[in-house]
């Protein structure tokens, strides 16, 4: 039988005749000007693609399955936390992820009655200790368990600007803790929520993976799986290509390091586009960011409460988010594909753009020294700052548009007895070994005179 069949009756049209046919619609006026516009990376977008755009044929690694809805839990009360995950679980949630704080929460309270044979459980252990990464082996061995660690030294060098004790001892805990798991996530969200461009989240990801693979012994190196926390903002198409871009990134490492080339990509709304008045407008936001994530060919997805910049945890606000993404699942049919960004040129021509210009972002970090050298001299820092000013300076001037914060403002708004946690940067100056990365939102400034004006 014959394919394609219907495409005979059609003569071919090229990327030269579309474009012509264009600028004679144009009438005069400049096709560049007109229609091209140009990201914070330097990628020019144009208003239509061709397979001519597409220079090689993108293999992207695809998720092993399909993505689940995750539900993240502070571990704060292992009692409480544990009846806080098996009620999610009832309620739709397919995987958790727990922030373990300190070594005294008993990871047996913890697990009880989780179905961890068909539950992935991701653990943020924010304490240095391989002897209590040593309790989790026996849930591994008796269920055969997806247990995903993030004892990420450097993020959290990256976002408080100090090590848990020094360099030198937190890395040899680490390389300590590693033969007691063999999945390792990579938590990349500090990059994004601080005003990096897309460019440098890739990059500086791949920077940072990159020398916790050379702090690893060569003979434990093909043991350990890597998984990478993202954060996901609100430029629709730009994010899709991100995460594959990242795929395609991670693959050539690995071949590099001769190790295991898939990887799991947990993705997270990200904070910076997050709005205190008109609060709701969040909803749609972490809506729009959950899809984008998917199509991108995320594994898991843990969405953000539309009120969690400046409420407590509480079941409402944690419901809805869950069931944005049960929507997106069970009436959307979000998960009946897990590579529905192949073949769109638009999104092929992002994706390579993207891995190519981090890529060579990534070279020139090493041929410098390499990520921690670099945070160390500031120079990571400066430019993400020089890129949130950028987009700063986009919101400030109206041209990046938040409904509700910059545009289309309610009077009716009043938000100054509602703040049960602080939702702005706190400026309490203090010593640290490197300047910290600091997480910004883009309306913080002008909600904080909103609310002095109230």
């Amino acid at each position: 039988m014959k394919t394609n069949v219907l495409f005979n009756d059609f003569t071919p049209v090229s990327e030269k005749q579309w474009k012509q046919k264009i600028q004679f619609e144009l009438k005069g006026e400049d096709y560049n000007e007109s229609l091209v516009w140009e990201s914070l990376e330097g990628i020019k977008v144009k208003p239509f693609y061709h397979s001519e755009d597409i220079e090689t044929e993108n293999t992207i690694p695809k998720p092993l399955a399909t993505w689940k809805i995750t539900e993240a839990i502070y571990a704060g009360n292992p009692e409480i936390a544990n009846k806080k995950a098996l009620r999610a679980l009832e309620k739709g949630a397919e995987s958790l992820f727990f922030t373990i704080p300190t070594s005294d929460i008993d990871v047996q309270i913890l697990l009880k009655n989780i179905p961890l044979s068909s539950t992935v459980v991701y653990f943020d252990i924010q304490f240095l200790s391989p002897e209590y990464q040593a309790n989790f082996k026996p849930f591994e061995r008796k269920n055969n368990a997806g247990l995903y660690f993030k004892t990420d030294i450097i993020h959290h060098l990256c976002k408080t600007g100090n090590w848990h004790d020094s360099s030198e001892k937190d890395i040899e805990l680490f390389l300590a803790a590693v033969p007691h798991y063999k999945n390792l996530i990579i938590d990349t969200t500090s990059y994004q929520n601080a005003g990096a461009n897309f460019t440098q989240q890739l990059a500086y990801a791949l920077a940072h993976v990159n020398e916790y693979l050379t702090l690893i012994p060569e003979a434990q190196r093909s043991a350990v799986t890597i998984s990478f926390k993202i954060a996901v903002g609100t430029n629709y198409f730009f994010e899709i290509a991100k995460i594959r871009a990242l795929r395609l990134l991670w693959k050539s490492l690995a071949l590099a390091y001769a190790i295991p080339t898939s990887c799991k990509i947990i993705a997270v709304p990200t904070r910076r586009n997050k709005t205190l008045y008109d609060y709701n407008g969040n909803m749609l936001r972490t809506t729009t960011e959950s899809m984008a994530a998917i199509l991108g060919g995320a594994d898991a997805i843990c969405n953000m409460p539309y009120d969690a910049i400046y409420h407590k945890t509480n079941e409402f606000s944690e419901r809805i988010a869950r069931n944005q993404l049960l929507v997106l699942k069970e009436e959307s049919y979000f998960d009946k594909t897990t590579n529905p960004a192949d073949g769109a040129y638009y999104i092929e021509s992002l994706t390579q753009q993207l891995a190519e210009k981090s890529l060579n972002l990534f070279k020139e970090i090493e041929k410098a020294g390499g990520f921690l050298k670099q945070l160390k001299e500031n120079t990571i820092q400066k430019k993400i700052k020089e890129s949130a000013q950028k987009e700063q300076l986009l919101f400030d001037t109206k041209q990046e548009i938040l409904v509700g914060a910059n545009k289309y403002q309610s009077t009716l708004d009043k938000m100054k007895g509602a703040l049960e946690i602080y939702p702005f940067v706190k400026n309490k100056p203090r010593k640290s070994v490197i300047e910290p990365i600091i997480e910004r939102r883009l309306a913080e400034e002008l909600e904080q005179k909103r609310l002095e004006d109230e």
